[in-house]
């Protein structure tokens, strides 16, 4: 609750800024935290510190690292200021989150180049100005067994086996190894560490995150905030982003492979990544043909990591090769049998099939969607119920797009 301590101007200001932080978040612990939080901070006129961490387990991002990025720019548009810390120890430890199995752990070598690229990449997004970057080998290198032994005091064998994944491994004889249950315990002292006001991180590690709310009270500091974000799914619409997957789309994919990746991806995935890697009004956007709103997508995003002059050429290159039109472009369509038309006369004249039999076998073999709904009866008709109706029609892997006018 806001209470008379704000002026308006001030209330709005706050309930404006809670409001874009709120957006796209899969959990907030806990709400009023925050607000008791931002409050404090707009009254203090002092930035809150929000952490977020990142093992450089690989050298390359992916949209998935976008949305966690996103939010790290929306507090940083609010005037706050972003722990961005490499977990250069813990990324030789090897996070167990959501693993069957140990982890191989990486050596220094490999974390340290990774970590040159992860910085590189990452303020292609995130303000240079109000980041500052942290290794947590900057404490943990100095951490003597003593202080060891005192920070696994601080947590039970009986809390760790609540998670998830160390539970599973436990029931079926999986092995875990005693480094592993230190993972979670170093990620939650980095909190204490930083003394950090706030921490984002993907919906699977709230596990972790919530360790460090508790190590933050066991020794006397503020509780963190804990903001878990959803987890982006890749090009196939279906399993998380990532590089073993073969779904992810990175940051240094070339503004024409982006731009290609992007639009292939579903609608209904398309206003995700637009809610979660944009501050796009996402009614309006909602008001925009899927196509138009698809290309706008593809446009911003290659935009932001190579400029508007390479999303142009890319967008460009797009269309002449690809052959999919912008919105000004879609071809129109003249029916003048009172507005309807068989689906196999459409493709047949629109040279999707080289015959009205081939257009048949296609449609009856599953192979035609008609606005992301599969047509099987051969004798189907679309039917056009007002002046400049516009469809999608996806033949075999192909999405065509046309306007169609009634006579």
């Amino acid at each position: 609750m806001i209470d008379k301590d704000l002026d308006e101007k001030s209330i709005k200001q706050l309930e404006s800024a809670f409001e874009l932080i709120s957006r796209g978040t899969d959990e907030i612990i806990s709400k009023p935290f925050l607000m008791a939080k931002l409050k404090k901070s707009l009254l203090e006129k002092k930035p809150l510190l929000v952490k977020v961490g990142i093992d450089p387990t690989a050298p390359r991002l992916h949209l998935g690292h976008l949305v966690l990025l996103q939010k790290m720019r929306q507090f940083q548009d609010l005037g706050h200021e972003i722990l961005f810390l490499i977990g250069d120890f813990t990324g030789m430890i090897g996070d167990p989150t959501g693993r069957s199995d140990t982890r191989v752990p990486l050596t220094r070598e490999d974390v340290l180049k990774n970590s040159v690229s992860y910085k590189e990449q990452i303020f292609k997004v995130i303000d240079p100005s109000r980041t500052s970057i942290r290794f947590n080998s900057e404490w943990m290198d100095l951490m003597t067994p003593e202080k060891m032994v005192h920070l696994a005091s601080k947590y039970t064998v009986a809390r760790l086996l609540e998670r998830d994944d160390f539970q599973k491994r436990y029931q079926s004889n999986h092995s875990i190894g005693v480094h592993e249950f230190l993972y979670p315990l170093i990620q939650g002292y980095d909190s204490v560490a930083l003394e950090a006001d706030i921490e984002l991180g993907g919906r699977d590690q709230k596990f972790n995150l919530l360790v460090g709310r508790t190590l933050q009270k066991s020794y006397g500091q503020a509780q963190q905030v804990v903001i878990t974000l959803p987890l982006l799914e890749g090009t196939d619409g279906q399993r998380k982003m990532s590089k073993s997957f073969k779904n992810d789309i990175a940051f240094d994919d070339s503004p024409f492979h982006m731009f290609g990746k992007i639009m292939s991806i579903r609608d209904e995935l398309m206003y995700r990544y637009y809610e979660l890697l944009t501050n796009q009004n996402l009614s309006g956007i909602k008001q925009l043909h899927p196509m138009e709103a698809k290309l706008r997508l593809a446009y911003l995003l290659v935009e932001q990591f190579n400029g508007s002059q390479k999303a142009k050429e890319a967008q460009d290159q797009f269309n002449a090769t690809v052959g999919r039109q912008t919105e000004s472009e879609i071809p129109c369509e003249i029916v003048e049998d009172e507005g309807h038309q068989k689906i196999i006369d459409l493709m047949c004249e629109k040279g999707w099939a080289k015959s009205k039999r081939s257009a048949r076998q296609l449609v009856i073999q599953g192979a035609v969607e008609l606005n992301q709904e599969k047509i099987t009866d051969p004798n189907y008709e679309i039917v056009f119920k007002n002046q400049d109706d516009r469809h999608d029609i996806k033949v075999g892997k192909k999405i065509r797009y046309y306007l169609i006018k009634k006579v």
